[in-house]
């Protein structure tokens, strides 16, 4: 992470090594040999069996000697390696087998979309990029979490603000859960975008000041997840438990919705509190 770019080759050879040895050969109907396994996962010549090419070119693929597979490479890769659909985009992604999108990434939120958070309302609701920057939110969303306009235009950042913000360290109740999906989705779209240098540095800032986001940023685990619950500690009003959705419109895809709705009877309750404070 000391560069200005996603190292792809190197990172292909880290991701494709670390989902080869989290696999269970017995789960895989593999047969017992009878030489003791050294190393957890499968054996090089078990994936590439599995995925119809040749050891030597896996071997090469996990040094990280600069090859690009093909798209049809890609994909025995991702069914050997039985990749989750989103871990199966990331190799795409890595493997530069996907069409990129030349546009630089959103930094203003487009009208239409910052009119809709506004229409949004009670329900809290803001608009993010691809890397968590926030470029729009309603006034409900601000009396949830802070208010953004209070924060300089490089600190709206959704996953700063969990990471380094002195009042929301704390603020999620499961807070290793909600950082590990960030981890997760910010990985995903470190690959998408190899171009946003921005993106990189946020990232390098984040291991280099924190320790758990250092840590699972290593493990190396990918998951773009658009519905949840989350619970909140909030100051004023005590346990909130929302659950969220995130929508992806089709006209600025790089652009994301997301709204909270109350989870239960005390929760809404605790928002109709705020919203009439």
């Amino acid at each position: 992470m000391t560069s200005h770019a996603v190292n792809a080759t190197e990172e292909l050879a880290a991701f494709l090594r670390a989902r080869r040895e989290r696999l269970d050969p017995l789960a895989l109907g593999l047969p017992l040999r009878r030489q003791a396994r050294r190393t957890p996962g499968l054996r090089r010549e078990e994936v590439a069996e599995l995925a119809g090419v040749s050891v030597d070119y896996i071997v090469r693929l996990e040094q990280g000697r600069g090859l690009r597979p093909s798209a049809d490479v890609v994909e025995g890769l991702a069914r050997a390696l039985r990749l989750a659909p989103a871990e199966r985009a990331y190799l795409f992604d890595l493997a530069q087998q996907r069409p990129r999108n030349a546009d630089k990434p959103a930094t203003t939120p487009a009208p239409p979309l910052a009119q809709l958070v506004t229409d949004l309302s009670p329900l809290p609701a803001m608009l993010m990029n691809h890397r968590y920057d926030i470029l729009a939110w309603n006034r409900e969303m601000t009396g949830l979490l802070l208010n953004f306009d209070t924060l300089p235009a490089a600190r709206r950042n959704a996953m700063w603000l969990c990471l380094m913000h002195p009042d929301m360290r704390e603020f999620y109740v499961d807070r290793e859960r909600v950082v590990r999906e960030g981890i997760a989705h910010l990985r995903a779209a470190w690959a998408a975008h190899p171009e946003d240098r921005e993106l990189t540095d946020l990232i390098a800032e984040f291991i280099a000041r924190d320790e758990d986001f250092a840590r699972w940023w290593a493990e190396q685990d990918i998951n773009v997840n658009g519905r949840g619950k989350k619970m909140m500690r909030h100051p004023d009003v005590g346990l909130i438990t929302v659950n969220f959705e995130v929508l992806m419109p089709l006209q600025d895809p790089d652009q994301r919705l997301l709204i909270f709705r109350a989870a239960d009877d005390r929760s809404r309750s605790a928002l109709d509190r705020l919203r009439t404070r």
